[in-house]
């Protein structure tokens, strides 16, 4: 299964996951397999300025199966959906530490991570 992640930096596993997915600079593409972390990929995100679809068609291409993010807009969650695609919110953290946690069912999130920061505002319905 491949996990898509926006991360702060290209560190590999080491990389922080990114406040809001739609301003992430680089996107963590880990393959997790029998319950291994097999590798890890890290891409810069190809849309500067993104359009409606741009990031979830994005991900979908990389053949993510699984998203997991700290905070998202709501369009860009039903697009996933819409693909297949789970996603999961109010994650925050090293992705090793996250990535191990949910390898373990035992993934530890934000439930009020839209309480935090700009999420819900209209101009981020674009994600």
């Amino acid at each position: 299964m491949i996990v898509a992640i926006p991360v702060k930096g290209n560190f590999g596993l080491e990389s922080e996951i990114e406040q809001h997915f739609g301003r992430t600079r680089y996107f963590a593409f880990v393959n997790i397999e029998n319950g291994e972390i097999k590798d890890v990929n890290i891409k810069e995100n190809p849309y500067e300025e993104h359009g409606i679809g741009d990031l979830p068609n994005f991900v979908k291409k990389n053949n993510a199966e699984i998203v997991i993010a700290f905070g998202m807009g709501e369009r860009a969650i039903e697009m996933f959906n819409s693909f297949g695609i789970d996603v999961i919110t109010g994650a925050s953290g090293k992705i090793k530490d996250v990535l191990e946690m949910f390898i373990k069912n035992s993934l530890v999130i934000d439930q009020s991570w839209k309480e935090k920061g700009d999420f819900g505002h209209e101009h981020h319905d674009r994600d």
